[in-house]
């Protein structure tokens, strides 16, 4: 499975999509923005690994600072793809009861974007493009539309786009942590450590 785990996440991925497009009608827009966002999961995950790829590899050298086997970076979709499904098909069942998971989806997209961006900076790359760049961005773009749509229709109330990004760190933090304990050895501290070096040229 981890040898194959983003071909895995794929066939689930899509397989769920379809049978979203075959046998059920009448889905509200947030369950349309997380179908969609379900979507360009996939084609990020294949940019930022396969078709460039290479995302892993530059976290690997200037993050992490430390070589992992291939195993190991092949088995960290897994733990992705276990991430991303949470955020997606949660909204999807329950973002319109609960906008605030709907919200939580819109940051994760939002962040995608970002952090590609900070990438070039950080990867100290010589062209502006990290692998899943073009795809991160149209997350990003999807993510702030999402939450203009919700102000708009009034869709959430405060606490959901206060406590929105929260739901998102959450699930981040929690695939985060079982990330590192896939490398091993590995803490917050070296890892922040690393980046701020990265980013300061030191």
């Amino acid at each position: 499975m981890k040898h194959y785990a983003l071909e895995i996440y794929t066939v689930i991925a899509m397989l769920l999509i379809t049978l979203v497009a075959m046998f059920m009608d009448g889905l509200t827009v947030i369950q349309q923005f997380a179908v969609w966002v379900s979507f360009l999961c996939i084609l990020h995950e294949w940019e930022e690994g396969r078709f460039p790829g290479g995302f892993l590899d530059l976290i690997q050298a200037n993050v992490l600072q430390r070589d992992l086997d291939l195993e190991t970076k092949l088995g960290s979709r897994l733990i992705t793809a276990v991430f991303i499904f949470t955020i997606t098909i949660v909204p999807f069942f329950f973002g319109d009861r609960i906008p605030m998971f709907a919200v939580a989806m819109a940051v994760f997209c939002i962040f995608e974007g970002i952090i590609h961006i900070v990438g070039i900076k950080l990867f100290r790359l010589n062209k502006p493009y990290t692998p899943g760049l073009v795809t991160a961005e149209i997350e990003l773009v999807s993510g702030v539309c999402l939450i203009v749509y919700l102000a708009v229709n009034h869709l959430g109330a405060w606490y959901d786009y206060t406590f929105g990004p929260f739901v998102f760190l959450f699930c981040f933090v929690c695939m985060q942590r079982s990330l590192m304990a896939t490398v091993g050895g590995l803490s917050y501290k070296d890892v922040l450590g690393n980046v701020r070096n990265r980013l300061f040229g030191k």
